[in-house]
């Protein structure tokens, strides 16, 4: 019994437990919660990405959205870039912005680090870096 409700607990945890972002000196400069809230570093909230891919400011006015082929868009539904399957990140005009690598590692384009967001979807994580800043 004992392990089952720690299995539980420690599922709980994890579920709402927040990624961390940061820098490329592994400075903590935000977090990413499961439910979508972006906080900053202070844990103060910077904005929203719904589930179903509506990206809104801390005052819940939608910014944007993440579509499922991974074409990020702005609040007029222009779209401003795109996240391929292999992390490369692009503008409208398909220039390569950076790289997100499955180990959660963010790279400009000339694949110098720039950040860190482990465990974050790539998407969630273009979002963060490159598309909308929420600092």
């Amino acid at each position: 019994m004992g392990k089952i409700i720690f299995v539980i607990l420690l599922f709980s945890l994890t579920t709402i437990s927040a990624q961390t972002i940061e820098s490329s000196s592994r400075t903590t400069t935000g977090y990413i919660k499961s439910d979508g809230t972006i906080e900053s570093s202070s844990r103060s909230t910077l904005g929203y990405i719904k589930n179903d891919g509506t990206i809104e400011n801390s005052s819940r006015s939608t910014i944007g959205y993440i579509k499922s082929d991974g074409t990020i868009e702005n609040k007029n539904r222009s779209t401003v870039g795109y996240v391929k399957k292999d992390g490369t990140v692009e503008n409208s005009s398909h220039s390569t912005l950076g790289y997100i690598k499955d180990d959660g590692t963010v790279e400009n384009s000339s694949r110098a680090t720039i950040g860190y967001a482990k465990g974050i979807s790539k998407e969630w994580a273009a979002v963060a870096f490159f598309f909308f800043n929420f600092d």
